[in-house]
């Protein structure tokens, strides 16, 4: 008698649909904690490990939009000499989302050292040379993630090759997103050039569809702001009946955040999207445990400090903050994505109830 196939994950009937929006290293940590409760999507293999293993199935469906502006390292020159947009945070995500975190996503990880592919990182000449292959980098990244066997998909914020320039507090105008954090200037505005650059229409719909929206953590300007810079991103937000959930850093950072407070995060994400009358977050999540002086003395070397939990101005916003302890520990300041990830799926979770009681 022939052995029957595999079963396919079902998805729990009480899970939902997130979109995770950022870059950089917050985005890429937020998406792990996010996929212990993801199940792999129908079709991807392996199918022995399908199913959520340590956690229940909560997620149905997880889409990452990821910012697409750095022009600095291996991106940068892959950006300079094939045209193409930077590959190096959603390579991240990648791997981050991956069914294997092993030896695939070692590979892609794989940084050259010496010769001409010095810096390079394998997974960036994989993406990069599948663009050359198909002329599109978002299938590049869609088909480089089904090779990974990411469980969620994976949005560059736009698909257009974007600048990033930063009117400055002397006045002065500084393109491109290395020169705007190697500056000792202070960011008043971002622009992205060509100001018109629109996202993939499978962002819109996946927002639009989501129970659970977050932004964030990561860099202010050039890992969250960015993405809210893409026309047709900022009013999908403040049309969204999801449950949208800013996650803010735990530390203030040079060149981007310095001495502001996680209501003035808030207040220049709301500025740079026009959404100073339309709201387009519900909670922001807040760190208010105490970090291990070593770290803070580590951190202050760099003029960076926590971030100040000025609650009531967040209220006055319109955001409910959700505050606890986030942190994780290591050489570096973390968030415990873990925990993060749980207290979003509780408030995707309980929006929902929300919607269709």
């Amino acid at each position: 008698m022939p052995e029957a196939a595999p079963s396919q994950p079902k998805p729990d009937p009480k899970s939902i649909r997130v979109v995770a929006i950022g870059g950089g290293t917050g985005l890429s940590t937020l998406l792990r904690g996010l996929k212990r409760f993801t199940s792999t999507p129908l079709g991807s293999l392996p199918l022995t490990n399908s199913r959520c293993a340590d956690a229940p199935c909560l997620i149905r469906d997880l889409a990452a939009v990821v910012t697409v502006t750095d022009d600095g390292g291996s991106s940068g020159r892959l950006r300079e000499d094939f045209k193409m947009l930077p590959p190096g945070d959603v390579r991240n995500c990648m791997v981050a989302l991956s069914e294997d975190e092993h030896l695939l996503s070692r590979l892609f990880q794989y940084r050259f050292d010496h010769g001409e592919l010095d810096g390079h990182s394998f997974g960036n000449l994989f993406v990069a040379a599948l663009t050359e292959i198909t002329g599109d980098f978002a299938q590049a990244v869609q088909m480089s993630s089904q090779i990974l066997a990411t469980r969620g998909r994976i949005y560059p914020a736009t698909n257009v090759n974007v600048t990033l320039a930063s009117r400055m507090d002397d006045g002065s105008l500084v393109r491109g997103e290395t020169n705007i954090t190697a500056s000792k200037q202070r960011i008043v505005e971002l622009m992205l050039e060509p100001a018109s650059a629109h996202p993939l229409p499978e962002t819109i719909e996946a927002i639009a569809n989501a129970d659970l929206v977050t932004l964030g953590p990561g860099s202010l300007y050039t890992s969250l702001i960015t993405n809210l810079l893409v026309q047709g991103i900022p009013e999908a937000l403040a049309g969204s009946q999801a449950t949208r959930v800013y996650v803010c850093n735990l530390m203030t950072q040079a060149n981007e955040s310095l001495d502001l407070t996680a209501a003035q995060h808030i207040e220049k994400i709301l500025q740079h999207s026009g959404a100073t009358k339309v709201p387009i977050f519900d909670y922001a999540l807040i760190n208010t445990a105490p970090i291990s002086p070593t770290l803070l003395e580590k951190y202050a070397r760099e003029g960076q400090q926590p971030i100040e939990p000025d609650l009531a101005r967040i209220r006055s916003l319109g955001v409910e903050p959700i505050i606890g302890n986030f942190v994780h520990e290591g050489d570096l300041l973390r968030h415990d994505y873990d925990r993060v990830a749980e207290i979003l799926l509780e408030l995707g979770l309980a929006g929902m109830r929300v919607r269709n009681s």
